[in-house]
């Protein structure tokens, strides 16, 4: 294989093999290659009708099924592991996840050469800063550098989460929109707030890396004045009302975060929720019962998001 492609190996109990691999098959187009020695004896016995079986295979892990992901150069691997990540932890899957097959160094840079500018809803176009400045054709452009944070705006959680910020932020300009991201990543849905008007932005993360990066990315966009980047727990570290809240995360950390929300979010304010699997949406919304209506609902390639507003 092409030292330019990476190898994700995923590894689950044998007995959760069919199901991890249904949810690997989700990742790529192109199939994946799955070890299972768990019916050693009996499929060789069926297939090829022999008992006799190689020492090697006979020694290999019969509890575990290793299912292998080749991710192609114009992809981003980390966006391939947050959704493996999401919807085994959803299905209750043990795993681990090994990237292998060339050196981190490549799979972190290799698929820069295939990250072109891409529009997202009506007025944004996200430009990696690799690239040469682009026709915008009336869009707010934002240069990303998204180093190993999450949130390239290729991934359908980002791109849903950008499309509500471009829709429910307006309402709030005239007054001075002061805009919260919790677990903000590589920074982008700020930015995005920020370039689309918004007062201030605030984007907290537990990643010290995220922070940095989402820091980086509101000097390259000439907004750092008007962000501020804070590392830690979000009821801990943050003060103050935003009319905008947004959570691009996993359904078990936004239903986590939702808890605190409301605290932070002003009167009549949005709370936007993304990066929810759909065989989570009912766990996500039964935790929002009570305190948060939802007011649209948006689906891609089995991941929702949602714009809340708060009961009163």
């Amino acid at each position: 294989m092409n030292d330019n492609w990476t190898e994700i190996k995923l590894t689950v109990p044998a007995d959760q093999a069919d199901t991890a691999g249904n949810i690997a098959n989700m990742t790529v187009p192109y199939g994946i290659y799955i070890e299972d020695y768990s019916h050693l004896e009996e499929e060789a016995m069926e297939i090829a009708h022999i008992d006799l079986i190689d020492q090697e295979l006979l020694a290999k892990d019969r509890t575990k099924a290793v299912i292998h992901i080749y991710i192609s150069p114009e992809d981003n691997p980390a966006e391939a592991v947050s959704f493996l990540e999401e919807r085994l932890c959803a299905c209750g899957v043990d795993h681990s996840i090994e990237l292998a097959g060339c050196a981190m160094d490549d799979w972190i840079n290799n698929w820069k050469k295939y990250f072109k500018p891409i529009p997202v809803g009506e007025r944004i176009l996200i430009r990696p800063i690799w690239e040469e400045p682009v026709e915008a054709g009336g869009r707010v452009v934002l240069d990303l550098e998204p180093g190993l944070a999450f949130g390239t705006g290729a991934h359908e959680t980002t791109r849903l989460c950008l499309e509500l910020i471009e829709k429910y932020l307006p309402a709030y300009l005239p007054e001075g929109a002061d805009f919260l991201d919790m677990g903000c990543g590589s920074g982008i849905l700020s930015v995005a707030a920020l370039l689309l008007g918004a007062k201030s932005a605030v984007g907290v993360d537990i990643d010290p890396l995220a922070v940095k990066t989402a820091a980086e990315n509101a000097r390259l966009n000439r907004v750092e004045d008007r962000f501020t980047g804070i590392c830690g727990n979000l009821a801990e570290k943050v003060a103050g009302k935003y009319q905008v809240i947004a959570a691009n995360i996993v359904a078990d950390v936004v239903i986590l975060l939702s808890k605190d929300a409301p605290d932070f979010l002003a009167p009549s304010g949005v709370y936007i929720v993304s990066g929810i699997i759909d065989t989570r949406e009912r766990d996500v919304l039964d935790a929002l019962a009570g305190r948060f209506t939802v007011i649209e609902r948006r689906e891609d390639r089995g991941w929702v998001a949602m714009a809340l507003k708060a009961i009163h």
